[in-house]
């Protein structure tokens, strides 16, 4: 999702709900991440330091529950602990199921910010438990299973966790919906034009508004969803590159190296 990009399909496939385990070697700070749908993560080993525009620094530890709204953009730095690989889980919500237990939050409602719930005294692992249970047990109606789908958000909730809409009114996040139905394609400007009714000097002012260009939302797009795969897959380096657009692992690489500060490599090798 991408950890942090909007797997809508996926969610459509399993409830509303996505279950990833994450992992991260060697610390490193990821800036402008965008998260697409509603993000949970369960802080298992190390620590997350994330920047918000809303709520400052917020730094979650082990047992911690760190949670993002839909459309956040953030920059966070995963942490290891010595001897041991950064280790979290992180859960997707479909908007739908947003909008069963937040439904007077709008897109343009105030923003929330990230939110922190401490290990303690919330113990928000037991939160987590539901959300793997429910997902394990494929005999469920549907029914019963969006019903225990929906009590982690009423949980938080209960917690005064706000969870607006996603504003996806927005040009950014019209286009990166687009651009994620596959990476792999080869985008042009004028194609996107095309498929939103519009000339490319619209679409180059249309997306002005955003303050990013056709070109810099297509590489980020594609080295968020490389750096999502590289955390919560097996995947060779070779076949995820291919996966986002790029020709070659080296020129995915060497793109993730300038948007990141670090290799594809040593997210999944600790360097000495």
């Amino acid at each position: 999702m991408n950890l942090h990009s909007r797997p809508m399909e996926e969610a459509s496939e399993t409830g509303g709900v996505i279950l990833l385990s994450i992992s991260q070697a060697t610390a490193a700070t990821f800036p402008d991440l965008f998260i697409g749908l509603a993000f949970l993560c369960f802080i298992e080993v190390g620590s997350k330091r994330v920047t918000c525009p809303v709520n400052g620094e917020i730094i979650g530890c082990e047992g911690d529950l760190l949670v993002f709204p839909p459309g956040s953009i953030v920059t966070l730095e995963n942490r290891p602990v010595l001897n041991a690989t950064y280790r979290a889980e992180g859960v997707y919500f479909s908007q739908e199921l947003l909008d069963s237990v937040f439904p007077e939050q709008h897109p343009r409602s105030a923003p929330s910010g990230i939110h922190i719930i401490r290990a303690e005294p919330h113990r928000p692992g037991a939160i987590l438990d539901i959300i793997r249970e429910t997902l394990s047990a494929t005999g469920l109606p549907p029914a019963i299973r969006r019903h225990r789908l929906l009590e982690p958000l009423i949980w938080l909730r209960h917690q005064g966790v706000r969870l607006p809409a996603q504003a996806d009114h927005q040009p950014m996040i019209r286009l990166r919906h687009l651009l994620e139905t596959d990476l792999s394609h080869p985008w042009r400007a004028s194609e996107v034009a095309d498929h939103f009714a519009m000339s490319e000097a619209t679409l180059r002012r249309w997306l002005g508004r955003s303050e990013q260009g056709f070109s810099k939302i297509l590489q980020n797009t594609r080295l968020e969803k490389g750096l999502a795969l590289v955390q919560t897959t097996g995947l060779p380096v070779s076949q995820i590159a291919l996966e986002c657009g790029f020709k070659t692992q080296s020129h995915f690489s060497d793109a993730f190296r300038k948007r990141f500060g670090i290799q594809p490599r040593a997210i999944r090798i600790a360097s000495d």
